[in-house]
């Protein structure tokens, strides 16, 4: 569906370690850069003391977890301290093949990596697991580092909930009353420690990172908010780059940091969800939801309808249905299970859909701490309207155009317009030619948000160039490409697609 675009980038991300200079002024940026070397220098003192993961997490063999601490707030550097989980599997090759640890996150924000180290195990990571320790983290605010919560999480999965593609004035009313709410519910929660969970100090907290685990200097994946955050560390410690994946670029213009981005993906959306329509009319032999991509549009309108008289399983209204259609917009592997899911609902039989778009309970804290790290991040990084009549005006001509995401995408990020003003404003990230080694750029065509990652996937090619650039430093010398993988096929992946 997607080809895959790579280009080898030199010195393509760097500003002086003083780039950041927030509201406080000059003084403020210093503290914080000597706060964040005073960490390096604890965490290179301490080390992490690894040992078992969690039960819970039921690790595989050869992954071993540890802790690293981190300051809340690097202006105080011997103030508070907050504790991220750090999870590692070691090299799995002779020791003269070690080139030490790749650290990796996926993105969010509000995501976290502990999982990545089991990853040594697949055939598509072998070469690299010989060579480098695999590293996971949770960033600070997720899951256990310091978690983040805004509300209950059981009131966070409250089902079934509307979705209107045309908002009325009375609705706009209501989503603006929970955005304040939900605001509020952050700050009450968190208190005057929330406005410390910035990227920029997820940046810090990569560099205290590679301290601990003994890195003279950063070998890094990042893939989506990851590459952001990426770009970040580059800036602020361009010393410490040794190699650095960006996997799914965000775009780090500060101007498009982070309320802009989001008008861009509501249209990127758009596109994906065609594809999608496109492919199930394709395939209308099988799923019988029209033989042109405007009819099956309009037969997921007509499921959304009739969820909003008699929401399926009484759990999943329209709501529930964009958010699980959603994941097409980010994964061809769900058009197979999502499209049946149509199919078999406009035939009387709503199982599939229910098993696919009903929330989980056992899921329910996960999701509200991943949305609370989301919005905090998202909303500490740079400016938002603050006006509602600015985000009614920049999107309602847009829903027009791209009726399945918008508005939902509004309503995710609306808390940020009744959040107090940020203190810093977004780093410009670049850098003169030569300040950086070189770094490998991933990236997929239509991609709607960059979803988690191309890198280590089925695509043999885009792994090619991922082993070449990790194991021996080399990138293309200006751009290479990759064919795409292949469609999903219904016929053949039906019985071993799983319902999500």
């Amino acid at each position: 569906m997607r080809a895959v675009a790579l280009c080898g980038a030199v010195g393509s991300l760097v500003l002086s370690p003083l780039a950041a200079t927030p509201a406080g002024g000059l003084e403020t940026a210093t503290a914080e850069a000597l706060g964040a070397a005073r960490a390096a220098q604890r965490a290179a003192a301490t080390g992490i003391a690894f040992g078992p993961c969690p039960a819970a997490g039921k690790p595989p063999s050869g992954v071993e977890c540890g802790t690293v601490e981190v300051p809340l707030d690097y202006a105080r550097s011997d103030g508070g301290r907050i504790t991220l989980t750090v999870s590692r599997a070691g090299a799995l090759g002779e020791p003269a093949e070690r080139q030490g640890a790749l650290v990796f996150n996926p993105g969010g924000p509000g995501a976290g990596s502990l999982w990545f180290p089991a990853s040594a195990e697949l055939p598509e990571w072998r070469r690299v697991a010989r060579a480098y320790d695999l590293v996971g983290y949770t960033p600070r605010g997720v899951d256990d580092s310091a978690p983040l919560s805004c509300q209950d999480p059981a009131d966070f999965v409250k089902a079934p909930t509307p979705a209107p593609a045309e908002p009325s004035a009375s609705y706009k009313k209501e989503r603006i009353a929970r955005a304040r709410a939900y605001a509020r519910g952050c700050e009450r929660h968190a208190g005057p420690a929330l406005r410390h969970y910035t990227s920029l100090n997820n940046a810090r907290d990569l560099e205290v990172l590679r301290a601990a685990l003994g890195e003279r200097k950063l070998t890094y994946l990042g893939a989506s908010y990851g590459t952001y955050l990426g770009g970040l560390y580059a800036t602020l410690f361009p010393g410490r780059v040794r190699r650095m994946v960006f996997d799914s670029v965000v775009d780090p213009s500060p101007g498009r940091i982070w309320y802009r981005n989001n008008l861009g993906q509501s249209r990127a959306f758009e596109r994906r969800w065609l594809d999608f329509c496109t492919w199930v009319a394709r395939h209308d032999d099988t799923y019988h939801l029209g033989a042109d991509a405007e009819v099956v549009r309009r037969a997921y309108e007509k499921v959304s309808a009739e969820l909003a008289r008699r929401p399926a399983g009484g759990k999943v209204g329209p709501g529930r249905l964009q958010a699980a259609y959603l994941g097409a917009g980010y994964y061809d592997d769900l058009w197979v299970p999502r499209a049946t899911a149509l199919s078999e609902f406009l035939k009387g039989n709503a199982q599939p859909l229910i098993e696919q778009a009903a929330p989980r309970a056992e899921a329910a804290r996960e999701a509200e701490n991943g949305n609370a790290v989301h919005t905090a991040v998202e909303c500490d990084d740079g400016p938002w309207p603050t006006d509602w009549r600015v985000w009614d005006r920049d999107n309602t001509l847009p829903a027009r155009e791209a009726p399945f995401e918008t508005w939902a995408n509004v309503w995710l990020n609306l808390p940020c317009a009744y959040r107090p003003a940020p203190r810093q404003q977004p780093l410009d990230v670049r850098a003169e030619p030569g300040a950086l080694p070189p770094t490998l750029i991933l990236a997929a065509e239509r991609d709607a948000a960059t979803p988690y990652g191309v890198a280590g996937g089925p695509n043999a090619c885009v792994n090619g160039y991922l082993e070449a650039y990790l194991l021996q430093g080399r990138t293309p010398v200006r751009r290479a490409s990759c064919a795409p993988h292949r469609e999903p096929d219904p016929v053949s992946l039906e019985r071993r697609t799983p319902a999500v």
